[in-house]
């Protein structure tokens, strides 16, 4: 036998040599031929990551395909009713389906053919997702579609609209977590440094690619629709327009930044601005979709989370493997919650890892379900209006993805809390001053990391992650009310403004010398 197994699939970027020992690594028959795949395949002329001449990416792509076909890589996902007993409840649907319910009304999630996938060692995955990592090879150069196999695993890359989405920034807050929290090993996973500038594009690229998957496939699927506080009608209206697919997106009225409404304006979106808020939205919107030829994008569709958990991924990843301590996820309509746990657990249950992080959720108090059914035991769920809240990404009073969340929490023996306006906003005012420049809602997620902190819960050397999940640019108007000290009833404690100085050196000189005498060496 060869010292070593050359793997390779036409949907791998490069050659992976992994030990001939490990006791986890089977020539099974799938396996072999695999490795016969790869021997073939190494004759080519062309890199798997270099276009030929004359050829786009997806060209190449095309052509890798057609020259080596997959070799019985059977995986697969399908619909089945969230948290049910398979062997009780045997309810599915293809994801080739438009379906959003099951048949009892709840939830779906996208279950895939663990049993293939386990055909693989963890090693062997481990070595595919970081082979992929910084290349161009489309689709793989995407943080999401390096992971296809366990997101769409079906889909044509032909079909993937995608703009190399994902592999964000993971950052080490060293001077936040040391001036702040006594803590050493605190990192900010800075999701918002993405195409639309949050962590949407995540699940939109999948949601968008099957939908172009469909309608190539003359399903009637006319457009794409949600309802947003911003960022999910940012992403959809991107992807879409990438793709030539015309997008609907209902809109609070005067509930959402400037920054986030321009951006659908700008991708074309035929934009609905409604006198209601996010729920009013949501619930117009899953109305309006079971009546038109529309694919209804929220999260209430699976599809999205199926991208959205490859960020728990990437995390593993980028700590070489290692599993944090703590993973803290603002939470609104409590879809992303469910994904970062099922992309752990999917990693635990395939062999990279061997347990997975607790979680947290950070919601707004003036928009708290999740954390008054948390501190109520779990015993009754009841839906709030939402208030006001500068989070206004989260300000969602009846969560679509309620069962989700409480299901990640109990699995991951997890926590809920909860931010005031002023703690939210003096939050992200001390991270900014450390080098930062996060949302609000980042400032949620900070906010329960300090009572957690203050509380014992979270120790000083606890490697935690915070989930960043849009960028500052899009928030400036409350930074700029802030250190303005411009919000009502709000001390703005950590507000610095621009001080006003005539334009003689004198003046200059006085002022800056008073900075001077008060700046700690």
């Amino acid at each position: 036998m060869a010292s070593s197994y050359l793997l390779q699939s036409p949907n791998f970027s490069s050659n992976l040599k992994l030990p001939k020992k490990p006791n986890t690594l089977k020539a099974t028959p799938r396996f072999l031929s695999i490795k016969a795949a790869a021997a073939s395949s190494s004759s080519s002329n062309t890199p798997a990551n270099t276009a030929s001449k004359g050829n786009n990416i997806r060209d190449e792509a095309r052509r890798q395909y057609l020259t080596n076909p997959p070799q019985n890589q059977n995986f697969s996902a399908k619909y089945v009713p969230f948290n049910t007993d398979p062997v009780t409840n045997t309810e599915s649907y293809s994801l080739d389906e438009i379906v959003y319910r099951s048949q009892s009304g709840g939830l779906l999630d996208v279950q895939h053919d663990m049993s293939a996938l386990k055909a693989f060692p963890g090693s062997y995955w481990r070595a595919l997702f970081d082979s992929r990592v910084g290349k161009t090879t489309w689709p793989y150069g995407s943080g999401v579609w390096s992971k296809k196999e366990w997101v769409l695993p079906e889909i044509s890359s032909d079909d993937i609209v995608s703009a190399f989405e994902g592999n964000s920034n993971l950052f080490w807050a060293e001077r936040f977590g040391k001036q702040f929290l006594e803590m050493n090993d605190l990192w900010v996973k800075h999701c918002g440094i993405s195409h639309t500038g949050s962590f949407k594009d995540l699940g939109m690229t999948v949601l968008v690619s099957q939908v172009n998957r469909l309608r190539k496939m003359n399903k009637p699927v006319f457009g794409v629709g949600c309802a947003s506080t911003g960022d999910t009608s940012a992403a959809l209206s991107a992807y879409c327009a990438s793709a030539g697919i015309p997008s609907i997106v209902f809109l609070p009225a005067n509930k959402i930044s400037i920054a986030q409404l321009v951006q659908p304006i700008a991708n074309g979106a035929f934009v609905l601005s409604i006198d209601t808020d996010f729920d009013g939205c949501m619930q117009l919107i899953r109305e309006v979709t079971s009546e038109l030829p529309i694919y209804l994008a929220n999260s209430l569709n699976s599809l999205r989370l199926e991208g959205q958990k490859t960020a728990a991924i990437e995390i593993l990843q980028q700590f070489d493997w290692e599993v944090p301590d703590w993973v803290i996820v603002p939470g609104g309509n409590l879809g992303n919650i469910y994904a970062f746990y099922k992309g752990f657990n999917m990693c635990k249950e395939l062999g990279l890892v061997d347990k997975i992080p607790r979680l947290v959720c950070a919601q707004a108090a003036n928009a708290n379900p999740l954390y008054l059914y948390y501190k109520s035991g779990w015993d009754e769920f009841k839906a709030v209006k939402a208030n006001g809240t500068f989070a206004s990404a989260i300000q969602i009073g009846d969560p679509v993805s309620i069962d989700r969340a409480v299901y990640a929490l109990k699995q991951s023996n997890g926590i809920v809390e909860e931010a005031t306006e002023e703690e939210l906003m003096d939050a992200t005012a001390q991270a900014d001053s450390t080098g930062m420049f996060i949302c609000p809602h980042t400032g949620v997620a900070l906010t329960a990391l300090m009572k957690l902190r203050k509380s014992g819960v979270i120790g000083p050397t606890d490697r935690t992650v915070v989930v960043s999940t849009a960028h500052g640019l899009k928030f400036t108007q409350g930074k700029i009310d802030y250190h303005s000290n411009n919000i009502k009833e709000m001390a703005c404690r950590f507000a610095n403004p621009p001080v006003s100085v005539k334009a003689d050196f004198g003046s200059v000189m006085d002022v800056l010398k008073k900075y001077l005498s008060k700046t700690p060496k």
